[in-house]
This record gives C-alpha cells, structure tokens and sequence, in this order.
C-alpha cells in the first residue's frame, strides 16, 4: 500500500519526514547548500503538483527521490562543477601569498549537520552519513558525470539496491552498476585527504579542539601550528588562495592575517565536521566583535589537516544560527566608554 496520504496536512506531514535526507541528497548532487535546499523545494512543489496522478506503484521515498533525482539532473544540465581552492592551482607561499576572487567559480559551500544529517540511533549508519557529506568527499563527487553522481550516492551512501535505482533512472541494472563502476575509479583517482566525523565521544578529538580554540583565541601561534599535520592546508573562500604546511600557515597569521588576532571563536558543525564562528574584534575600536569566517576544520590521526576559512559571513552565518556580533567583555566595555 502507498504511504501518500489524500489530505492536505497529512501529505505536508508525509512529505516532512524526508525533508532531511533529501537535502542531504541534494547538497550531495550540488555541493550547494542554498541549492539543495532549493531543489527540495522544487521536488516538493512538482510532488503536490503531481499527487493526484501518484498511483502507488511505489512508496513515497522513492517517488519523491525520483523527482529530486530529475531536479538535479536539470540544474546539472549547464555543466558547472562546484570547487575548493586546492582543485583549481598549486599552493601558494606566504611570502608572494595574493588574495584574489575568481568571479567565474562556483565554490563548493559548508552546510549545517542538521539540515542533511538525519537522526538516527545507530552509530554506524550516522558514521557513514557524515562521512558522506564532509567538504573533501563533496568536492571529490564533483568530479563525476552528474548520472553517475546519482548512482554513487544512492548506491554507495544510501543503500539503494541496483534495480531500484535502475527503476528510478528508468535505466537497466546493468547500465546502473556499469555507472557505479567507473564512478569508484572516478573517485579511486582523487586521493581523497583523510578527516575524521565530529564524535562527542572522541576525548582525543575534543581535547585536540579544546587546545586549538585556546591557542586561537590567545593568537599563539607557535602552539596553533603544533596541533597542525606536516601537509595541514589552509583555504579561504571566495579566495582563490590556499597554503600547505605549519611554516607557511603559521607565516600568513602573523602577516597578512594579523588582523585575527584578538579574535573569538563560537564552536558549531559543518559537514559533519568540527567548526567555529570566528569573530574578530571592531576596526572601529568599540568593544565587541564581529564575524569574519566560518572555520570548518577537518581532522586526522589527532591533528589537524584542513583549515576551510569560509569569508562570506553574511551568507554563512545566518545559516548556521550564528550570532550577529559578539557583545564586548566587562573590561573591553569599560575601556570603550
């Protein structure tokens, strides 16, 4: 029997239940998450539209995947692959390091966990889903024909048989698992960097994130650099630029990134990553501090190995529920006034 309801506020209520992880579909398809949230709305507005002519031939989930699978494929069709800094030049080096903005990319962008991370009790099963949405393996899809994107993820990442992803494509089994296999060699040549999913119950990890916002926010760099990876890679969208290394990391924050010394940070998830709100303090010399990034931080074997400086504050902040400012300490307030 299909699980459509007739009823206006039980299809609403049906419909609901898959709003995550058809975003988390869609962010996946589009590395975008305006995009995907677009997208989930247009399946959504195409699902009412088409409702009465849904004639149960197949459940609910698969009928709404299938028109979120067609959405995609159409804002797919114009060929734009979304990227990171790394998949565009060689690092640079702090000492001839330029920000510049390259207007005609599109940069893959950060989401909030709970917008495509559905919740679940099985530790494993939200294991692999934020594996799947962490910045390198979405930057790593973007890489492949959008078809075989589809096949991937709803293969690999959710599970979906071969015929019912054939079904879905209106496709063969074989076409399907042809599509999966050059997807996997795709993916096989990317040498993907390795991260690790934010675990509250990773006292390693947390202990490693602890001494990472104390040396920030200290600006101590020296102790900053050590919790660094010998490769660590430092990226900051809409910028072009990206540095690898702690000497060269280390060099930028002490020149042109002196400006974030003072700064203040306000932990948060992105990607199924460990991140922070960066504040820096008021070039007005008001008390209090104001956005500058959001720090998505991508994590290995206990050190740190990306740094993902997202600068477009006014689009990301927002998003992830962000303060508009931080208000001055007792003492920067008293020496404001």
């Amino acid at each position: 029997m299909s699980d459509l309801a007739t009823s206006s506020p039980e299809l609403d209520a049906a419909m609901d239940r898959y709003r995550v992880e058809l975003t988390g579909y869609c962010y996946r398809m589009l590395g975008s998450s305006f995009d995907a949230e677009d997208a989930v709305q247009d399946t959504y507005v195409r699902a009412w539209r088409a409702h009465e002519k849904f004639e149960g031939r197949s459940s609910l989930r698969s009928w709404l995947y299938r028109i979120a699978t067609n959405v995609c494929l159409d804002l797919l069709k114009a060929g734009n692959k979304r990227a990171r800094p790394m998949d565009l030049s060689a690092p640079q080096h702090q000492a001839s390091a330029v920000l510049s903005e390259r207007p005609e990319v599109t940069w893959l962008e950060p989401v909030p966990d709970g917008r495509v991370l559905p919740q679940t009790a099985d530790p494993a099963e939200l294991a692999l889903a934020k594996e799947s949405v962490r910045l390198a393996f979405v930057a790593a899809l973007q890489h492949l024909p959008a078809k075989q994107r589809a096949v991937l993820i709803l293969r690999e990442v959710l599970a979906w048989k071969a015929d019912e992803v054939a079904q879905l494509l209106e496709t063969s089994v074989a076409s399907v698992n042809s599509a999966l296999q050059r997807a996997r060699a795709t993916l096989a040549g990317q040498e993907l960097r390795p991260s690790e999913p934010k675990d509250p119950l990773d006292a390693e990890q947390s202990k490693l994130l602890e001494q990472y916002l104390s040396a920030f926010e200290a600006y101590d760099i020296s102790r900053l650099t050590a919790l660094l990876h010998e490769d660590a890679v430092l990226s900051m969208p809409p910028f072009d630029l990206w540095l690898r290394g702690p000497a060269d990391i280390a060099a930028w924050h002490l020149e042109q990134g002196i400006g974030c010394k003072g700064s203040r940070l306000v932990p948060t998830t992105a990607n199924g990553l460990p991140a922070f709100g960066q504040y820096r303090p008021r070039e007005d010399g008001l008390p209090g501090h104001v956005p500058w990034a959001l720090q998505v931080l991508e994590v290995s074997e206990g050190r740190i190995v990306g740094l993902n400086a997202f600068l477009d504050t006014a689009r990301w902040f927002p998003l992830f529920g962000l303060p508009e400012e931080l208000p001055g300490e007792a003492g920067e307030v008293e020496q404001g006034l």
